[in-house]
């Protein structure tokens, strides 16, 4: 059976034996995802690639460590979300100004828009918006709001309290509506 058609389960038992095939399909499977996490935190192409081929190589290097209480995406989503992270800190503390994003317009066509045009147009101004919040706003809300993890989870990935966090939150939410309302 070929490892395009077996569970993650057995494709993670056959990392483990060194079977490379097992791992490129594990990547093929998480890799846009994993991307898009890091590209949320870190803002930067480049940047998040490298952030998410260092995942791949720590996760393949510490799935003996993998103990299966949480799913294996879930596991690799932290370890991207703490890499980026951590990436994201040590540019900061190198003062390194990060590249503008670009900006992606949904084109009308000719005036006419359907509902899904619609709601793309909506999410899409919100990530805009959302990209030009401060930094820590940006990061927590889009743990919180894309992502989905919990307070108790942003506090402990964030390094801050439990309180700082819904006080961290809230005050991103009522930023973004802000700018959202001036957009």
């Amino acid at each position: 059976m070929s490892p395009n058609s077996e569970n993650i389960n057995t494709l993670l038992e056959w990392c483990l034996e060194g079977r490379q095939s097992a791992q490129m399909e594990v990547y093929n499977r998480y890799y846009k995802a994993m991307y898009n996490i890091s590209l949320r935190i870190v803002k930067h192409s480049a940047e998040a690639e490298d952030i998410m081929q260092e995942s791949f190589l720590k996760a393949f290097t510490k799935l003996h460590t993998f103990k299966g209480e949480v799913t294996f995406g879930a596991w690799l989503k932290r370890i991207v979300i703490n890499n980026s992270i951590y990436h994201y800190r040590k540019q900061q503390q190198r003062n390194e100004t990060s590249i503008e994003d670009k900006l992606y317009k949904v084109e009308d066509n000719d005036g006419i828009v359907s509902d899904h045009e619609s709601t793309k147009r909506k999410a899409q101004k919100v990530m805009e918006t959302m990209s030009r919040l401060k930094d820590n706003y940006r990061v927590s809300l889009t743990l919180h709001l894309i992502e989905g993890y919990d307070y108790e989870e942003i506090s402990e990935i964030m390094d801050i309290s439990y309180a700082n966090c819904r006080t961290m939150i809230s005050r991103a939410k009522e930023s973004l509506r802000k700018k959202m309302i001036t957009a």
